[in-house]
């Protein structure tokens, strides 16, 4: 009888336990998300640390709900931020420097770099088997639109490797580009990954060379908002910052698997073993920096690369780049509330 008391004792508790556990979960499970409007310039393993966040849910640890459409340009995606439309997008800074010089109503300030080279891949129709840049002498490529951060790049980079006689092709959709070679159309393209390596799988083109290893170090892609979003959300900045840097570490250390299983949803259809080989591609070659600052000396790289593709003139660069940048919630990465 005793015997019986104590069981039942010790299920009564047990059940208190488990249903005070229940509560907990409950309203912790009942707390709104902040909603964030998020553009991402294009779909592409080169913002994998991005995506890692959103996957192992790093943003909704950090009370955020990112509602992600894609912009197919950053010209795209900051007009967006202008017409309130997206709160947060992933562009090249190049945007913020513009609509700076705009002297418009709004101003977009970056608050986070993502990637610092370029992460765009030449491709070739023929193989070459020590490809080098005097081999573009008379041949088309496809290219990016024009004033766009790859199609800077890959100029400034044919302009330092004084490759001449070569015709850029900038009137294609990103989209497109891929299916308009495949199709016959140009001898060499610039592609981002993984329809880099899908095209290459497929037996359409083969590897040439890699624009961020040749042009070096370059401030590519960042998270950018308008200054009146930064300044009336603070919070929600911080932990979105928060969430794509955890997202970068994790990326760093995690297993071939792991990562693999995390880029999955955001990539369906390309195979993993395309997804791993464009991650370790971006990997080294220092794509993600572990310290996600655009500092004075990338933004100096930035707007000499404007200049000397045409897009901003000497007289317009921005002397002080905390008028277009704030690396503030960067450096708040870490530390306790």
């Amino acid at each position: 009888m005793n015997v019986r008391k104590i069981s039942l004792v010790l299920l009564a508790t047990m059940l208190v336990i488990v249903v005070a556990a229940c509560g907990k979960n409950s309203n912790k499970e009942s707390v709104p998300l902040t909603k964030v409007k998020f553009s991402e310039v294009i779909r592409s393993i080169f913002y994998a640390p991005h995506y890692i966040a959103m996957s192992k849910g790093f943003f909704k640890e950090q009370g955020l709900d990112v509602d992600m459409n894609t912009a197919q340009g950053s010209d795209k995606g900051a007009a967006a931020l202008i017409a309130g439309t997206a709160d947060i997008s992933l562009v090249g800074p190049e945007t913020s420097i513009y609509i700076y010089n705009q002297k418009g109503d709004k101003t977009l300030k970056v608050f986070h770099q993502l990637t610092s080279k370029d992460g765009s891949f030449l491709l070739s129709r023929e193989k070459l088997d020590n490809f080098k840049w005097s081999d573009l002498q008379g041949k088309t490529i496809i290219g990016w639109r024009p004033g766009s951060a790859p199609q800077m790049v890959l100029n400034s980079t044919l302009l330092k490797e004084q490759a001449k006689d070569v015709k850029v092709v900038t009137n294609i959709a990103a989209p497109a580009m891929a299916g308009a070679f495949a199709s016959g159309q140009g001898d060499f393209i610039q592609l981002f990954e993984p329809v880099a390596s899908t095209l290459v799988k497929e037996g359409k083109a083969y590897f040439a060379a890699s624009l961020g290893e040749a042009f070096g170090p370059f401030p590519e892609t960042s998270y950018v908002a308008t200054s009146d979003f930064i300044r009336k959300n603070p919070q929600t900045i911080q932990k979105f910052t928060t969430a794509v840097a955890e997202g970068a570490r994790w990326l760093s250390t995690a297993s071939k698997d792991e990562i693999t299983q995390a880029l999955k949803p955001f990539f369906e259809g390309t195979p993993e073993d395309i997804i791993i080989q464009s991650v370790e591609r971006y990997k080294s070659q220092g794509t993600w920096s572990t310290d996600p600052q655009l500092t004075k000396e990338q933004f100096d790289i930035l707007q000499n690369v404007l200049v000397e593709n045409g897009v901003l003139k000497a007289d317009e660069k921005i002397a002080s780049m905390d008028d277009v940048v704030d690396m503030s919630f960067v450096k708040n990465i870490g530390k306790s509330d």
